[in-house]
């Protein structure tokens, strides 16, 4: 046994709470100061002059703007703790003091408001606090530390850039992958699931040509407008009608865009659709289904040309190791109570960090942070109103209270860290 002391759950929390403290201004700089996917410059920056200076080796523009920290403490495992970076083109509204006037260049050229919307700044936030108690509790661990800043998770290519681009060329691969998401659980839980966790997500960018022209005389026309809003409406019936009540899946039709004026009928019109689903049967049904009625909508309403379906956008689904999984919510639950550790079951959200786990065949564990005020939470949940009055992820009154949500976020990254890296330090 070494005689160097293994940091115990209750001094982890005691500086926790402290760098959440100090972190809090970093916190609201970055959520201030939102970047979209792929143009996370000044929060790469940010991120490499910090953690570089916690005496971590840093690579940067991994993938475009990655960032990866690796601390090498001696012999033993290496664990990846990841954080997203990116945030959304939604307009702020939460009346923070420290909201997002943010604005920026979507892929399609448009000026669009950025704002954290999905809580890639709590991550950032949370990684760096876990990276900074971790080096400085190094004398209780041993093995190799790889703290990753990912871009792009909301484009859905961010974690596979990085691997595409000689991730583990350029840092150590890991033995285990961990990471969290922000959401609407209340502040100071946190919510473990084991097995398939996260939906697979596929998204298509869908055009429907038709012939344009002069808004009075639609008869000397093939209408897309018409043609697109009525798969829309008829796409919804696919997850009601088509999918069995003991699987599951969403179907979103989250963008349509068509025409320049009210008085001419444009040539094309175009859809963007997401679909969600767990099981590769259950994916392919949906995706065949939609690709039958938006052809059928096209020749029902005569178009001359087949419509375009274009696979934008894939992630598979996130399996959460079961062991890992286990020993992790065991950690949590001694450390937090067990109150403070829910089982949230399925999530229809997705994530990309599966990926960096795949990459390296290594297992994964992905858990949820709550962010919401409690009290909030409780009158929501007491109401049946959770939906209506607790802003979620990608709303635009999505505000996750500072603390305790960054003190639990740093804990719990850095106990995962430790249950693998100080076993080997207390065995050495």
């Amino acid at each position: 046994m070494t005689d160097q002391p293994i940091a115990t759950a209750a001094l982890v929390q005691q500086e926790a709470a402290a760098l959440a403290v100090s972190l809090a201004p970093v916190y609201q700089d970055l959520h201030a100061n939102p970047e979209l996917s792929f143009a996370e410059h000044r929060t790469a920056a940010l991120i490499a002059d910090r953690v570089t200076g916690l005496g971590y080796g840093v690579a940067t523009g991994i993938g475009g703007t990655g960032v990866v920290g690796v601390l090498e403490n001696g012999e033993g495992p290496t664990v990846l703790l990841r954080a997203d970076m990116d945030g959304l083109p939604v307009l702020e509204e939460t009346g923070l003091d420290y909201a997002s006037v943010a604005r920026g260049v979507d892929p399609e050229g448009n000026d669009v408001p950025v704002m954290h919307a999905c809580g890639h700044d709590v991550h950032v936030t949370c990684l760096l606090g876990a990276a900074e108690l971790l080096a400085a509790r190094r004398d209780t661990w041993s093995g190799t530390l790889v703290v990753l800043f990912q871009p792009a998770e909301e484009a859905g290519g961010g974690a596979q850039a990085m691997v595409d681009d000689d991730l583990y060329a350029r840092v150590p691969k890991p033995d285990i992958v961990f990471g969290q998401h922000v959401g609407p659980l209340p502040a100071g839980v946190v919510g473990t699931h084991a097995g398939p966790s996260f939906a697979a997500t596929d998204a298509y960018r869908v055009t429907f040509h038709g012939r344009g022209g002069h808004g009075s005389r639609p008869q000397s026309t093939i209408d897309p407008i018409v043609m697109a809003a009525s798969a829309v409406v008829r796409l919804q019936s696919i997850v009601s009608r088509e999918v069995a009540g003991t699987d599951t899946a969403v179907l979103t039709v989250g963008t349509m865009h068509a025409g320049t004026k009210n008085n001419i009928i444009p040539d094309t019109a175009q859809i963007g659709v997401n679909i969600r689903s767990y099981e590769p049967h259950v994916r392919d049904r949906v995706v065949g289904s939609m690709e039958r009625i938006i052809r059928a909508e096209a020749a029902a309403s005569g178009a001359e040309r087949e419509p375009v379906i274009e696979h934008t956008e894939a992630f598979p689904v996130l399996v959460n190791d079961p062991a890992a999984t286990a020993d992790v919510t065991s950690v949590f639950a001694d450390a937090f109570g067990a109150n403070r550790v829910v089982d949230p079951g399925l999530v229809t959200g997705s994530e990309d960090v599966g990926m960096l786990a795949t990459a390296a065949d290594a297992p994964i564990v992905y858990w949820i942070l709550g962010g919401a005020d409690p009290q909030a939470f409780a009158a929501a949940y007491a109401s049946g109103r959770m939906e209506q009055d607790l802003p979620g992820n990608h709303s635009s009154k999505f505000a996750p209270l500072i603390h305790p949500t960054l003190d639990t976020g740093i804990a719990a990254l850095s106990l995962a860290a430790l249950s693998r890296l100080a076993a080997t330090a207390a065995t050495a």
